[in-house]
């Protein structure tokens, strides 16, 4: 068993030998000098040896105090840390969003970080799937929808409308319709059918270009490999001006020529029934900002 003094003078005495004085002491302890100098006086008393010279105004450390200040910072410093863990833990909050997965690659993503040092006792996961997940169900507290609705049981919002253009590697040197001819398009595959997708088929027609074969060119079964395809300079896409937002500011991406096609509205949805927490109530004030704070 051991046989320690009171963790009370014990504190006293780091404070005060940290300071080297009494009063500092008191104010970070939150009591009186004489308090300090009681407790320190009841310590010396109790292992038996003087750990401060007292003098007008001024108190130094005996040889005996030089020792163990050191060993109780330490400990109390290991203690301050521990604690601060654990009570951080005990505070975190898991905020489970759900995006499609090239939403989350290309948008998400490169911007967790910002949310993550605005609010560090915050876990968002992301949970990045084409299925539309049950947020009843509490597999996931907010989900991004695009397409165009309506989710009756869902509490909704739009975020923004997404727009559609042309978009090349400015490697590649297409700057006018007629470059198409010998350009090589890229496709990739909707999730879900509907005549208002934007395709090349529909794109052509609206911008009056003939002669090309709408279907040809390369084709993925996943909107993040043509991204990636469109930057390596392996053709012209259609892309979501939102998603290749980054590129087209770093300049790998650009849209050469014009018309855009509107795209269908990003929602912001959560669960009707489901309570609204400060941590998801965070997690949802953050995404607005994202599109209020510049154009996307």
């Amino acid at each position: 068993m051991r046989r320690l003094p009171p963790l009370i003078g014990l504190r006293a005495f780091e404070a005060a030998a940290r300071h080297l004085s009494f009063k500092r002491a008191a104010h970070e302890l939150h009591v009186t000098p004489t308090a300090i100098s009681h407790q320190v006086r009841q310590l010396e008393e109790a292992i038996g040896v003087r750990l401060f010279e007292r003098r007008t105004r001024q108190v130094l450390l005996t040889a005996e105090g030089q020792v163990l200040l050191p060993i109780l910072r330490d400990g109390f410093d290991s203690f301050a840390r521990v604690i601060d863990g654990l009570s951080r833990t005990r505070r975190r909050t898991v905020v489970t969003l759900s995006a499609t997965p090239a939403f989350a690659a290309k948008w998400l993503v490169p911007r967790i970080a910002a949310f993550r040092k605005a609010r560090p006792d915050i876990d968002l996961t992301l949970l990045a799937t084409l299925e539309a997940v049950d947020l009843g169900s509490g597999v996931a507290d907010l989900a991004l929808r695009y397409g165009p609705g309506p989710y009756p049981d869902l509490v909704a919002e739009t975020l923004t409308v997404d727009r559609f253009a042309p978009v090349v590697s400015p490697r590649l040197g297409i700057k006018k319709t007629s470059d198409l001819r010998s350009a090589t398009l890229l496709h990739f595959d909707w999730y879900r059918r509907d005549p208002r997708n934007p395709t090349w088929r529909r794109w052509l027609k609206i911008a009056g270009v003939d002669g090309i074969d709408a279907r040809a060119g390369l084709r993925f079964s996943d909107e993040t490999h043509a991204i990636q395809a469109t930057v390596a300079g392996a053709g012209i896409a259609l892309h979501s001006l939102l998603l290749v937002s980054d590129e087209l500011a770093q300049g790998t991406l650009e849209v050469p020529f014009g018309p855009e096609l509107e795209g269908f509205s990003l929602h912001l949805v959560r669960g009707r029934d489901r309570p609204l927490s400060e941590p998801i109530e965070a997690v949802q004030t953050w995404l607005r900002a994202q599109f209020t704070a510049a154009p996307q």
